[in-house]
């Protein structure tokens, strides 16, 4: 599995960080651990389970355990603690750091940083973009849309429809995140994100038309940078001889980066709108979610029972 990484300008940038010591190029530091690590346990020299490539966090107690100390103490333990050269050491709540703490800083090269921000909700937002930024990730062919707040990936053969799909789907107030390529990552252990890649961003291709700039046509309104994925629709040319779904009874999925997400395969014949058949199928999606799904509500207003109904799920082998 590739390991990604992250600038610390990014960082810095990201968490309006301002810098009390930069002995390097923050754009040439990187940092490869999504943790993070309060040395309580490390200023009192306890190294076993130490990781090096975490960003260090000194907080009140921290400063507060460092202000307990002799001098010569502070000297010892700090430079001690980066002479382990972690990529960098923030400062929270804009504590004013002791004087060892920047000298020990400078003698190892470790840029110290500080914000206005509590430990806690520095830790939070840091940790959080680590996840995004190094999340595992796949790029794959298709659309990804906003519709009705739901994340809806389009996916199907080339020239099925896809991008004009989106382009009807932005026309009737939706937004595009990312047309003909998509780069999925997991940012947790239940969620999927979707953005398009840096170079074609806001770009989509019509055939006989060309490549247009949707942010450029429609509006900055019409263009979101990142999505969640809450459903996939697999687009393919109408078949008469394929049974397609007429009920809703059945769940069909696919797993991405291994994590399952609804699948609904929608067959695409000239006469069908499919902006609005997508519009419907993402509120069904957000019901379904909330609780309620209408096939079993019809079923039983029939007079049949749900034990007598059992769902079953099948997976879709989707190229991910």
């Amino acid at each position: 599995m590739t390991n990604y990484t992250v600038s610390l300008s990014k960082v810095i940038k990201e968490l309006s960080l301002d810098v009390i010591s930069m002995p390097g190029n923050p754009d040439e530091i990187l940092i490869s651990s999504t943790d993070v690590n309060r040395p309580g346990l490390e200023l009192n020299g306890f190294y076993d389970y130490y990781d090096p490539k975490r960003i260090v966090i000194f907080g009140k107690a921290e400063t507060a355990f460092l202000n307990s100390i002799s001098s010569e103490r502070r000297s010892k333990v700090l430079n001690e603690l980066f002479s382990k050269k972690p990529p960098a050491a923030i400062i929270a709540r804009g504590l004013k750091p002791v004087p060892e703490l920047v000298e020990a800083s400078k003698n190892n090269g470790v840029p110290l940083l500080s914000t206005a921000e509590t430990t806690s909700s520095l830790v939070a937002r840091l940790v959080s973009y680590m996840n995004v930024e190094m999340a595992p990730r796949i790029t794959r062919h298709g659309v990804l849309v906003e519709v009705y707040g739901e994340g809806i990936l389009l996916v199907g053969d080339s020239g099925v429809g896809k991008s004009e799909t989106a382009i009807e789907l932005i026309k009737r107030g939706h937004r595009l995140i990312a047309d003909d390529a998509v780069v999925i990552k997991r940012v947790s252990a239940i969620s999927l994100v979707g953005e398009a890649p840096d170079n074609i961003k806001h770009f989509i291709e019509l055939r006989g038309i060309g490549i247009i700039n949707a942010r450029r046509i429609f509006g900055m309104g019409a263009v979101k940078l990142t999505e969640k994925i809450d459903m996939v629709i697999n687009l393919e040319i109408w078949n008469d001889q394929k049974t397609y779904d007429r009920m809703g009874l059945d769940n069909e999925y696919t797993e991405i980066l291994g994590i399952k997400v609804p699948v609904l395969t929608i067959p695409v014949k000239p006469g069908r709108n499919l902006a609005v058949i997508i519009e419907v199928a993402a509120m069904n999606n957000r019901q379904k979610k909330m609780g309620y799904n209408a096939a079993q509500e019809l079923m039983k207003n029939l007079g049949f029972n749900a034990e007598d109904m059992p769902q079953t799920e099948t997976k879709l082998q989707l190229d991910f």
